[in-house]
């Protein structure tokens, strides 16, 4: 008896786990439908930015027509007569790059009576989390030097995001005098380059000028980073190419590059295959008489610095703490000399 009423009880208990554990679930379901439909209707819809909805494609990609902007600033040429645009790929997280940026080089007044306009690209993080992205937006919002499309931020997508950054300037702002795509780890002498590229003079057509690679063969071995199989890019060498942390050129080549990139099969070495296009569009890259795009780390000298355009591998913080002496290096140097 005591059994009987010992497995009646047990029963019992079980039925009723079984029933609060559907009141539960069903409660679940309930609220992740709620969150899904407030989602689904804010004002920038998140279904474009979520991670489950960015395009993906393996090594063996094909550029494709179909990124959407998620952040743009379609506005920020249509009242300027704008003479240098800075593209500056970054990733989504790496805030104190572009805060760094905006105090220096990247300040639009730092030449005074010169137009330009800085913009950040950036694509979806592999990690997406909706606070990553508000922080994206919020940084967006107050400072206007954001664009965004819904492909995957990876090493190996670098090639589509130099295309969008080539596709807002062919788009938004086709009457640039030039433009320089410059990474966000690099020092650029920003009045060196206006200087140099000169706004007292007509604009340049079919201009392409960096620090120029040649006789480069492309990585066939998996284990690399810079690893191109043969399905994307069949030939022994790459044409002369400008390396990819930093190059400037003419703003007619923005329409004629990006729209050149549609019938070229893409690869995932952005800079080599920006050399690709070029050779198929017949254009040969400018070189400096002397060398003014570095790209490897040099030990800060003001007076040197002071003469070149750019060079690669600086921190945020390093950039901040060079940058207060390095502006003074004009009055510094030139003393010097006269002396």
């Amino acid at each position: 008896m005591n059994l009987k009423k010992y497995l009646r009880f047990n029963v019992v208990l079980c039925l009723m786990l079984i029933s609060m554990l559907a009141v539960v679930f069903h409660s679940s379901i309930k609220t992740q439908s709620n969150n899904l439909d407030k989602f689904s209707k804010s004002s920038i819809s998140r279904e474009s930015t979520s991670a489950s909805s960015v395009i993906k494609y393996p090594l063996d990609f094909v550029y494709p027509y179909n990124y959407k902007f998620i952040l743009n600033e379609a506005d920020k040429c249509i009242n300027n007569d704008v003479f240098l645009v800075l593209l500056i790929p970054t990733r989504v997280n790496e805030f104190a790059n572009r805060a760094a940026i905006r105090k220096t080089w990247g300040n639009e007044s730092l030449v005074p009576g010169v137009s330009i306009v800085r913009l950040f690209l950036v694509g979806m993080p592999t990690q997406f989390t909706d606070l990553l992205q508000d922080s994206l937006e919020e940084e967006s919002t107050s400072f206007h030097d954001i664009i965004q499309q819904n492909f995957m931020d990876t090493y190996v997508n670098l090639t589509i995001k130099t295309m969008m950054g080539l596709q807002w300037v062919k788009t938004f702002c086709p009457k640039v005098s030039y433009v320089i795509k410059i990474d966000s780890d690099m020092f650029l002498n920003t009045e060196y380059l206006v200087r140099f590229l000169n706004p007292e003079i007509p604009m340049k057509e079919n201009y392409f000028t960096g620090y120029v690679i040649r006789g480069n063969a492309p990585f066939r071995d998996s284990a690399w980073s810079y690893y191109v199989p043969y399905e994307l890019y069949k030939p022994d060498y790459y044409p002369p190419f400008c390396g990819g942390p930093g190059y400037a050129f003419s703003g007619d080549m923005a329409k004629k590059i990006y729209d050149i990139a549609h019938v070229i099969k893409p690869f995932n070495m952005e800079d080599a295959f920006v050399g690709v296009c070029l050779e198929k569009l017949g254009i040969k890259i400018s070189e400096t008489e002397k060398p003014l795009f570095n790209g490897h780390k040099i030990e800060y000298k003001k007076c040197r610095f002071l003469e070149l355009i750019t060079v690669h591998h600086f921190s945020p913080e390093e950039l901040l703490q060079i940058w207060p002496d390095f502006m003074t290096a004009k009055d510094t140097c030139q003393s010097a000399k006269d002396n």
